[in-house]
């Protein structure tokens, strides 16, 4: 994420593919996923994992590191200054890190029926994320 919030403009510009277009690419992957995440259908080929650390990573972090968090970067360099983003990107590193270090103990207090109402939920968030990003970028 920090590689990127660097080096992100030039590296979409060496492809030729500016910053809105990226944007409204990820945004079209997050409503995919949120759609994935509310109708319990799988779209996206998963691979095989471990189904017990699997079934908590949609539920707070869809993507830790995708196209959502890269574009979300780009926008904030042009609002804000480099260490307010700095300190953003390490505090959700951290947050990140205790979320999925406690997701055992997450599982095992929700059960099965409270993780697919928690993943609903989120899915619904995911897609509103979607939705803004696309209408955000589609009107530049």
């Amino acid at each position: 994420m920090i590689i990127f919030l660097f080096l992100g403009e030039r590296l979409l510009n060496l492809f030729g593919v500016d910053v809105a277009s990226f944007a409204i690419a990820g945004a079209i992957i997050l409503f995919l996923l949120g759609l994935e995440m509310i109708l319990g259908r799988e779209i996206f080929k998963h691979g095989s994992v471990d189904t017990g650390a699997a079934s908590i990573v949609p539920i707070a972090f869809p993507i830790i590191a995708g196209a959502g968090t890269m574009t979300t970067l780009l926008a904030l360099r042009s609002a804000y200054m480099i260490q307010n983003i700095l300190v953003g990107v390490l505090l959700n590193l951290i947050f990140v890190y205790l979320i999925l270090k406690s997701s055992n103990w997450i599982e095992t207090k929700f059960g099965p029926g409270g993780i697919d109402i928690l993943r609903k939920v989120f899915g619904v968030i995911l897609l509103a994320i979607a939705v803004k990003l696309f209408k955000t970028n589609l009107a530049i």
